[in-house]
Order: C-alpha cells, then structure tokens, then sequence
C-alpha cells in the first residue's frame, strides 16, 4: 500500500468518524465487534499496559479497560482519534501508523489490532515495530479479515461500491492485503515472535440481513471449531521472549 492509499484511508475515516459507531458499536456491528474482541482478550494478559494500533474510536480500548488493564489507542485518522477521546477520556490517544510508533522500547505488556492489519502499507514493518515496543514476555493478539475464498471478491465489490457512491463506513477501494496462516505466522516469526497461535473466526457477517444474520450467529461456535474454513477472518497471536 503506498503513500497515497494511507492518505485516501486517513481522509475517508476521518470523514466517516462521527457515525463510525453507528456500523460497529449498535446491532449487528456490536455482536460482531464484540465476538472479534473476545476472541482476542482470550489472549492477553488480564493486566497491565496494552497498545492498541489502529484503535479506531476506542472501542476495543474501552473494553480492555474495563476487563483488564490500561489502554493506549493509535490511530492515523484525527477524527478516529477525536471520537475515542471522548469515548476514553483517561486513555492516552495518538495519532500515527503502525509502521512507525511513537513509542519507547519494552513500553507495552501487549499490543493488540483488531481489522486494521489489512491497511497496512508495510505490514512487516509493523510487527517489527510492535515487538520494538513490546516487554519481553509480552502478547501481540491481531485479528483482520483472511485470504480466503469467501474473501477473495471483496476488494471488487469496494471498488464497485466505490463507484457506485455506495455510503458505507467500509466500503472503499484501498488496496488492502489479506493473509492466510501461512503468510501470517512467516511474518510473526520474521518480526521474533514465538509461541504463534493462528485461527479462525467470524461467520455471522456484519451486514447479513435478518433473519440470517441471527441463524449464522447460531451456526457461528460450530462453524469456527469444526468448520473454520466457513470463518473469514483470522486471529493471529504471539509472544516476545524473555
């Protein structure tokens, strides 16, 4: 992804963050984004300081500050930003990339990113830098959307929807990267991360209609312990060692 793409994507969500919230934190967005972040909490520790990169408006910041620890957002969009410091008034909330975080070494007890990983210009140069920050000992938890064949039209269908003017929070052309657990565990240990857990997750989509929307939340916990190839999207996790 180059220069250009992270300007379109720092433009669009910093127009859409007023009612980003209307898509994830209300009906079906909050089903789903909730089942996302439980799949990941599942992974990290239950204490201490937690970076997470691509915060958003400070959903998942909010829900880790609540269960476990304290929080601090990254986020190259203002407006994304504006919103999760009204969300997370005692949370630190910067703005920046992933690939360059301005934060010390062994800052962080965890780092997590939740549908952000696909954005990424340089991807491996975000791992790397997220075990720069990281304590030895530490988790990385990221979940976004796989490379597979259910996910393979997406892109076509934001370009089409871009064309077509369709007003969606999501649906825009912005040459993201999708991984499959192979791509996403080479990466993880290029970056020195060990202990590298991938798996799938998510069959209810966002934007099913009713009622198919609650038979796939129904069909979800079969779905992603016995029929993982049905899920689209991927949660990887992983540690620094001591």
């Amino acid at each position: 992804m180059n220069g250009v793409q992270q300007e379109k994507i720092q433009r669009h969500y910093d127009d859409v963050a007023d009612r980003y919230d209307h898509h994830y934190d209300r009906s079906h967005g909050r089903c789903y984004h909730t089942h996302l972040s439980r799949h990941i909490m599942e992974v990290l520790p239950k204490t201490g300081l937690l970076l997470d990169i691509g915060c958003g408006t400070g959903l998942f910041v909010e829900r880790y500050m609540m269960e476990c620890g304290t929080a601090v957002g990254i986020d190259i969009s203002r407006g994304m930003i504006r919103q999760a410091r009204r969300r997370c008034k005692e949370s630190e909330l910067v703005i920046g990339t992933g690939e360059a975080i301005p934060f010390s070494d062994a800052s962080f007890d965890a780092i997590a990113s939740l549908l952000a990983f696909s954005y990424m210009r340089d991807p491996q140069g975000m791992l790397n830098e997220a075990f720069r920050v990281l304590k030895p000992g530490g988790t990385i938890a990221i979940c976004t959307l796989g490379k597979k064949l259910l996910t393979c039209g997406v892109p076509a269908i934001y370009q089409i929807g871009e064309r077509m003017r369709v007003n969606h929070v999501v649906v825009r052309d912005f040459g993201e990267h999708y991984y499959d657990e192979a791509d996403m565990s080479t990466m993880f240990s290029a970056a020195g991360f060990t202990g590298i857990q991938t798996k799938w997750c998510s069959f209810a989509h966002i934007d099913l209609i009713d009622p198919l929307f609650n038979l796939a939340r129904k069909m979800e916990p079969f779905v992603e312990r016995r029929l993982p190839q049905l899920a689209y999207n991927i949660c990887v996790n992983g540690t620094k060692p001591e």
